[in-house]
């Protein structure tokens, strides 16, 4: 975790991650630039950290009902923008801090959906130029070191705020600046984004707040998202592990630039998946739990690479890879039964894989 030793103190949880507690509520978000950065690595596609408690991942479209929720974890680094994932552990001061730096292909995937069908989109640091949508007097006598930035818009992270000006989201949530500011941003075609962001969490600060959105739904579990998986499948070869430079194609570029879902594509997904996005119920611990609370947290080894098995489960059903496998050189194979069931299909291919979620998953 890159942060000052003075901060490394075990809080509580653990005993979420332990069982000891659970989250009353559904509870979803992003990674940001304080996190346990090994744990986050586990789940490159989203995944339960803990019961109720369901991290997004490095970038994800999620429902909810019938709201569609996306998000992309990280802060903006130009210097890392363009590279590829290579980090993992164990990290040196630099990869501790590119880690968290989200990457063109994050952006890239986002920008294949399409716009104005997302109703929250979530980000840790705020869209560049968003203080000029709001009350900056306001923002600036609580920061008042943000004024060069704020006045020369380089408050933020740019392609955040590219990618606001595309999916025109009805809510964009943030964090990151430790100061609460909302913001209305209208787009050219009269749609308008509500930006909202939040203190950090201490006391006597605004951190929280309550709102009130449609959803005609009654049934409130998590499910995937048929465009986002489809996006995942089609975008998985631009996945790359090096440092280097790795640009996403463009439209001047020989190599296709377009990977929208389509139809088809869409309707192959439903078929891998049964007809069921819900996603199960299926955290299970990766490392041991801790078991001494007031240990010396200091003096601990570099942490171990632990896969995690929501990871293996999605990449296996979508038929994407898992950038932490690729980058330790893990082989990975999908489970399958050499046992044929002669009360099958006899038109059903042998070789062909079912890997829908049943219920019991």
């Amino acid at each position: 975790m890159a942060v000052p030793n003075k901060y490394k103190e075990l809080k509580t949880f653990y005993k979420y991650y332990n069982g000891e507690k659970k989250a009353p509520i559904l509870t979803i978000f992003v990674g940001g630039n304080h996190e346990a950065s090994n744990y986050m690595q586990e789940l490159p596609y989203g995944g339960w950290v803990a019961p109720n408690i369901y991290f997004m991942g490095q970038a994800n479209v999620l429902k909810v009902g019938n709201l569609r929720i996306g998000g992309i974890s990280g802060i903006f680094k130009p210097n890392d923008f363009f590279h590829g994932l290579h980090e993992s552990v164990p990290y040196n001061q630099s990869s501790l801090r590119s880690v968290y730096h989200y990457r063109q292909l994050q952006f890239f995937r986002m920008n294949q959906l399409k716009p104005k069908e997302i109703d929250i989109f979530i980000t840790h640091d705020w869209p560049a130029g968003v203080a000029d949508h709001g009350p900056w007097h306001s923002l600036l006598r609580h920061k008042p070191h943000f004024a060069d930035e704020v006045h020369q818009g380089t408050l933020g992270s740019p392609p955040a705020m590219e990618l606001l000006r595309y999916l025109k989201p009805k809510y964009w949530f943030s964090a990151h600046l430790h100061t609460k500011f909302s913001a209305v941003i209208e787009h050219e075609d009269k749609s308008i984004t509500n930006f909202l962001a939040l203190d950090k969490c201490l006391p006597r600060r605004r951190f929280l707040q309550i709102m009130d959105v449609e959803n005609d739904s009654d049934d409130f579990r998590l499910q995937l998202d048929r465009e986002w998986i489809t996006i995942l499948r089609n975008t998985d070869h631009l996945l790359s592990i090096q440092r280097s430079v790795n640009y996403m194609p463009g439209r001047n570029s020989d190599e296709a630039s377009d990977f929208e879902a389509t139809e088809a594509q869409k309707r192959a997904v439903e078929d891998d998946f049964g007809g069921n996005f819900f996603i199960p119920e299926n955290f299970e611990m990766t490392a041991p739990p801790c078991e001494n609370p007031n240990g010396n947290f200091y003096q601990s080894n570099y942490p171990t690479v632990y896969y995690n098995p929501q990871t293996d489960l999605f990449c296996d059903m979508v038929g994407i890879r898992d950038p932490i496998s690729e980058i330790k050189g893990r082989k990975r194979v999908f489970k399958q039964s050499t046992e044929t069931n002669t009360n099958d299909d006899p038109d059903k291919n042998p070789e062909e894989l079912d890997l829908s979620f049943s219920d019991d998953d």
